[in-house]
């Protein structure tokens, strides 16, 4: 049996590798692939639902560590974090798979988006 080879995306890179570092510094990286990938639609997706996802997540995770010192906002705080956490290995983990993981909400936001 032949092996099929990953469709590659911008960089050289596979699409599966560039699904992947669309998470790995989060919305960041996002930011930088969705800018840059012109045809790889895989790649694309991923880079967007990395922004829409871990950007509000990331925001809300500092408005809550301002008030730090608040018992509940702590508390917050640390269960956005953690998700944040599993978010972002379930993510990349899916990616480097190959498979095109969609988020509930903003998985939806994302397809309607690059249509």
């Amino acid at each position: 049996m032949a092996e099929t080879a990953n469709p590659k995306a911008t960089f050289g890179l596979d699409e599966n590798i560039a699904s992947l570092l669309c998470y790995l510094v989060v919305w960041i990286t996002g930011i930088i692939f969705y800018l840059v990938e012109k045809d790889n639609k895989t790649v694309k997706f991923h880079a967007l639902q990395s922004v829409l996802t871990f950007l509000p997540l990331n925001i809300l995770y500092w408005v809550l560590g301002l008030f730090w010192w608040t018992g509940v906002a702590y508390i917050l705080a640390i269960i956005v974090g953690i998700i944040m956490f599993i978010l972002w290995i379930v993510l990349m983990i899916k990616a480097y798979q190959g498979e095109r993981y969609k988020l509930p909400i903003v998985g939806d936001i994302v397809e309607n988006a690059l249509k």
